[in-house]
């Protein structure tokens, strides 16, 4: 049978549509998009939480590029296991997101047996911010610099107590790091909350602290704490003169608060990307940085393979102090 000019001029773009038909969609229409449905940012923490403030303070630009609603979560519980293994083991799709914190990568040294793993059930969307923390002292003690704090622990070993917001805290973990780099014996009071322990090292009842800048600030410029110290890397703007660990005493040292995005593991790339782009603008949006900067935040906005490299070294790093303070998970 003879095929016509006409319809021979159309046979190649009728094959070409069958070996569409049989090898899928081209890259562009196999993107996965998200449902016409709300996006969750599960908080593992109490509303008024520091990264409560920040998945609120995101929630609303997300909500605008996104062209859907951004909904924030709060499944407090267990130190944040019970939000981190709600989203660990939430659907791939990109609707279910974590704002984690510090303790994502702490609690692995600390606890024996967690219902997920860090790197294997989380794809890292952007570290979303960092927040630096003060050495902080009762404005009665002897010790004006780091140094000076050091040199009293050693005079007088055991005898200093440092108190913590609770076993597996940031504010345990900081601490933890400063004995363990200067040499030093002082003991861990872990409280239930930052708050008792504050109260305690107001009443000079304990000798050291670590806690957020705008946590500090007020009790500094009150003349009832002094700062030391700033944990980061490089000195804050809301008190410039006050140096940091490193330069201070410890070459090297720095630890930090930090908030980000992450989603479960499998999550398609394009959604991890289209994610990470709309998170990186609403945290470059002026009023957004603004406020984060009159709370003593630094916006970051990284890349998911910068925060996948952040992540990793998180995780050796505090292993290595609880291995050093002598912290058995349990």
């Amino acid at each position: 049978m003879s095929i016509s000019n006409s319809k021979r001029s159309l046979l190649p773009t009728l094959l070409a549509s069958s070996c569409l038909v049989l090898l899928g969609p081209t890259p562009a229409l196999s993107q996965s998009s998200f449902a016409n449905r709300p996006i969750h940012i599960v908080v593992p923490g109490a509303p008024g939480s520091g990264f409560d403030s920040i998945a609120r303070l995101m929630a609303p630009g997300l909500s605008d590029r996104l062209g859907r609603p951004v909904v924030v979560e709060n499944r407090a519980g267990a130190g944040t296991i019970i939000g981190n293994d709600y989203v660990a083991k939430a659907a791939p799709d990109g609707h279910t997101l974590l704002m984690a914190a510090s303790a994502l990568t702490i609690l692995p040294s600390l606890v024996k047996k967690l219902p997920y793993e860090v790197e294997r059930d989380f794809a890292p969307v952007t570290l979303a911010v960092s927040v630096p923390n003060m050495i902080l002292v009762n404005t009665t003690s002897p010790a004006k610099t780091v140094r000076e704090l050091i040199a009293l622990a050693k005079a007088k070993p055991g005898q200093l107590q440092f108190a913590s917001a609770g076993n597996g805290s940031n504010s345990h973990l900081t601490m933890q790091l400063f004995v363990s780099m200067a040499g030093i014996d002082v003991p861990h009071i872990a409280y239930k909350g930052a708050t008792p322990g504050l109260n305690d090292l107001l009443g000079g009842h304990v000798a050291i602290m670590s806690m957020p800048v705008a946590d500090s600030m007020p009790h500094i410029r009150a003349g009832k704490l002094r700062a030391l110290a700033v944990t980061s890397s490089t000195r804050v703007a809301a008190a410039p003169e006050v140096p940091t660990v490193s330069e201070a005493a410890l070459p090297g040292y720095e630890s930090l608060n930090w908030f980000g995005l992450l989603a479960p593991a499998k999550t398609p790339p394009d959604l991890i990307e289209r994610l990470h782009r709309e998170s990186v603008a609403v945290l470059r949006e002026p009023s957004v940085r603004d406020k984060l900067a009159s709370d003593n935040t630094v916006a970051v906005g990284n890349s998911p393979a910068e925060f996948s490299a952040f992540i990793r070294d998180q995780l050796t790093k505090w292993a290595g102090v609880a291995k050093s303070a002598g912290i058995v998970p349990e």
